[in-house]
């Protein structure tokens, strides 16, 4: 079976190296905030967005407990004003839209917010770089978020990005993600 989040990492390797620039956008419990962390190294830099304490809270312990060094910043705020805190380009951004895992499940990203992040992103990349969104359909926020990016993604000019999906076609319900690399 195909897990996802290594998946991710498959497409994300090329792009990232000891002092890249990452954002995580939706840092939720912490894993791929700690995941880019340790790719980055000492000398990279990894911003992480959350709307909820929780998520900060739990991201925080994971990363003490498992760095010895401190190459983050944390971000109690919307993903949607990523531009009013990173001020460099990004090598890697990564967003798993939907709900915290073992949070509250009313608490979802929304379209609104998330059309502006993704926006935003975009605009962060660097040269080489990667942005890899997770769509998660099984909700209907989940679904809409989906078709939306998915008629955003295919605007980008071909000249500057290469845009992807990757789905599984049995599944329609499985979560599944795009891919946005600058040339």
């Amino acid at each position: 079976m195909i897990d996802l989040l290594e998946l991710h990492k498959q497409f994300i390797a090329p792009h990232i190296f000891k002092g890249a620039v990452c954002a995580d956008f939706t840092m939720g419990n912490g894993h791929d905030t700690l995941w880019l962390c340790r790719q980055s190294g000492k000398e990279g830099r990894v911003y992480a967005f959350d709307i909820q304490e929780q998520a900060i809270e739990s991201t925080r312990t994971l990363l003490k407990k498992e760095l010895n060094y401190e190459n983050y910043t944390l971000i109690h705020s919307s993903h949607a004003n990523a531009l009013d805190y990173i001020k460099e380009p990004i090598n890697v951004g990564m967003f798993n839209l939907g709900y915290l895992p073992g949070g509250d499940k009313s608490i979802t990203t929304l379209r609104p917010s998330t059309q502006k992040a993704v926006e935003a992103a975009i605009s962060l990349l660097g040269d080489n770089a990667v942005l890899l969104v997770a769509v998660y359909p099984g909700h209907a926020e989940g679904e809409a978020e989906g078709e939306m990016l998915g008629n955003y993604f295919s605007t980008l000019s071909r000249f500057k990005y290469c845009c992807g999906i990757f789905r599984l076609m049995n599944s329609p319900t499985s979560p599944y993600f795009y891919i946005v690399e600058t040339k």
